[in-house]
């Protein structure tokens, strides 16, 4: 091996090394490399200038930006925003599908599904009939809402501490979930179907389609809480190891969520065709009664009076025999075939799975009601985590260009999200979530990714950004990424987006709807203001981007109109201070001093240096010499910090 390649990957086992540990650090409130950043301010000519700030100090102009106080609770809130409620219903359900009192209601569906729609949602029969709040549900929506507002209302300083339980209390719940569910009767047979691929529809395109799509939901990519969540952390951080991180735990949570889910399901699929058998037995030794059936279709020594003795061996047995007899009278007979197979292939989506099928195999469980409290407890974790992202997504880019007080903003955000809520609190609320989902998420995330895909691989160019990533981490990343994001990335992006289209147009749009006279489930297709809405969902879902391409191109907002201003990220500590219309010459620059107070001037517009005295290793803390028209001056000699 030469010895270049050696020195890689010593530097490369050496970065890994440094991110663990950083990972693994405790919180330190003398950590400045998590305490403090450095932000570098671009004026209205595109020129930079750096600012460094004591702690403490009282320039209207200068604001320390927040920073986590652990790399752990960074991972910790990637990891709670990523893994959500998805991770639950929806993976187990892909992948599932591709490899109670006496009412007519309950006794034409099951206690669960009664409880669910009647009880719990209260729901109407159509996304025509609203039938009003439902006050359960607007309670709930408000606690949560509640809880939302009181944790992020700090920043990361307040929602750092409640990721500790939020992003970990799932995986404690998850893990006991399995050991208990490994142990029911059936779950090995569940397990064995969850692995069990149907090749003959891995061709199709929509099974590709909804993987990728999958991966947008399970990542959180294209909401901007990946970003927001990311932009508090120190200018070198080892974002490559994180990011490799994030998904490694994402996917290994989608796993075990969905070995849960089967093995309850499996376990639950042994109780349903353990009824079936007993209830079809029944049937026969009716026919037998009645003389429809003859004694000698029995196989010998099978017994049939101990009904539930009956195992699904021998029952299908029986039913084979009968059936090579009575081949043409066989139907008439209404017999079923009672398969543990074909209860797992009943493919449950979306709330479904987690509020019905899920829900009445725990009914089967020992202490039941503890583990049903425990689960949905975990839900109500999920939930949260995912919209702490969801929200830190909105407020970060609104706090990094206005002067906004966090506070005001955050109960401001949570307000305005709370009666946009209400919407999904009705009785015909879940129809609303199913269009939502359906239409506001998928397309305008794709249009979103490749948007942002594009333009750093293209417009910004992907040599550049490579650069920054080697400025960044101290090595340079794969040749792999290169060709993947410039290339084969938006390619496919671009192909599943058009799969989409092409889907959106083939299918009317639609929903499911609950009858309550029937108690069954039955498709509808959207009224034509439904239409309308869906279509607007989508539209307005990605108005933004060319609205404020517009405005920008048009020079209609600028950079600094309104308190507006460029941020950069660097080591250090993060300052944000608008550009001075009055401070002309580029001295002035330094440290926001006006010409006759700022030292002499100094070669470029933006001029960074490497620190020192600071009783650690010298760290190269400029910004990339390649951010606006600054220079990266790393042999000037060392200047008093009086000076800057």
């Amino acid at each position: 091996m030469p010895k270049n390649s050696k020195a890689v990957k010593r530097e490369l086992d050496d970065d890994v090394t440094e991110s663990v540990r950083d990972l693994l650090s405790n919180e330190d409130a003398c950590d400045d490399s998590f305490k403090k950043s450095s932000l570098i301010v671009n004026n209205h000519e595109g020129e930079g200038k750096e600012c460094d700030v004591e702690e403490g100090g009282s320039d209207a102009e200068e604001e320390e930006r927040p920073a986590w106080n652990s790399k752990l609770q960074y991972i910790l809130a990637q990891v709670g925003f990523s893994v959500g409620l998805g991770n639950v219903w929806r993976f187990p359900y892909l992948c599932q599908k591709n490899g109670g009192d006496v009412v007519p209601e309950c006794e034409k569906s099951s206690a669960t599904t009664y409880y669910w729609y009647r009880e719990a949602l209260d729901i109407s029969d159509s996304i025509s009939e609203s039938g009003g709040l439902n006050w359960k549900m607007t309670v709930c929506l408000l606690v949560a809402w509640s809880m939302v507002c009181l944790a992020m209302i700090k920043g990361i300083q307040s929602s750092g501490k409640v990721m500790y339980f939020s992003s970990l209390f799932p995986y404690v719940v998850l893990v006991c979930f399995l050991v208990r569910s490994l142990l029911l009767k059936g779950s090995m047979d569940g397990i064995r179907h969850m692995f069990t691929p149907k090749l003959e529809i891995m061709l199709e395109a929509k099974v590709w389609r909804e993987a990728a799509t999958q991966v947008f939901f399970a990542l959180g990519l294209g909401f901007g809480g990946v970003i927001a969540f990311s932009s508090y952390n120190k200018r070198d951080n080892n974002c490559h190891f994180d990011a490799v991180l994030v998904s490694f735990i994402n996917f290994f949570t989608s796993v075990l969520a969905t070995l849960v889910v089967f093995a309850v399901l499996g376990f639950k699929a042994n109780i349903m065709n353990s009824k079936c058998v007993a209830m079809n037995t029944n049937k026969i030794l009716t026919l037998l009664g009645s003389g429809i059936l003859e004694q000698n279709l029995i196989p010998h020594p099978m017994n049939l009076t101990q009904v539930n003795q009956v195992s699904g061996e021998d029952y299908h047995k029986m039913i084979d025999h009968i059936k090579g007899v009575k081949q043409d009278k066989f139907e008439s007979l209404g017999l079923e075939a009672c398969s543990i197979e074909d209860e797992l292939n009943k493919a449950v989506q979306g709330t479904g799975l987690a509020f019905i099928a899920f829900t009445e195999a725990m009914t089967h469980f020992p202490a039941s009601p503890f583990w049903s409290v425990m689960f949905f407890l975990m839900l109500v974790n999920l939930g949260l985590g995912s919209m702490f992202g969801t929200i830190e997504g909105i407020l970060t880019p609104l706090i990094d260009t206005f002067k906004v007080r966090k506070e005001f903003l955050t109960v401001g955000c949570c307000v305005l999200a709370f009666s946009i809520g209400l919407l999904f609190v009705q009785r015909s609320g879940n129809y609303f979530v199913t269009m939502f989902d359906d239409y506001s998420a998928t397309l305008p995330l794709l249009i979103v990714v490749i948007l942002e895909n594009v333009a750093i691989a293209w417009f910004y160019g992907i040599d550049k950004f490579f650069e920054d990533l080697k400025d960044m981490l101290g090595f340079t990343p794969y040749r792999f990424y290169y060709y993947m994001w410039k290339y084969i990335t938006p390619i496919l992006l671009m192909v599943l987006l058009c799969s989409s289209f092409i889907q959106l147009i083939m299918t009317p749009p639609s929903y499911s709807a609950w009858i309550q006279e029937e108690a069954i489930e039955k498709t509808l297709r959207f009224p034509p203001w439904g239409i309308v809405v869906c279509i607007s969902l989508v539209v307005m879902a990605i108005l933004p981007v060319p609205v404020v391409f517009g405005l920008r191109y048009f020079n209609i907002i600028s950079e600094n109109t309104s308190g507006l201003s460029t941020v950069s990220y660097k080591k250090g500590r993060i300052i944000k201070e608008t550009a001075r219309p009055e401070e002309d010459d580029d001295a002035s620059l330094i440290h926001g001093k006006s010409p006759s107070e700022a030292p002499s001037p100094m070669p470029g517009n933006s001029i960074y240096r490497k620190q020192s005295g600071s009783g650690g290793t010298d760290v190269d803390t400029a910004p990339n010499g390649r951010y606006g028209i600054g220079y990266l001056m790393a042999d000037m000699p060392d200047m008093p910090e009086s000076d800057l």
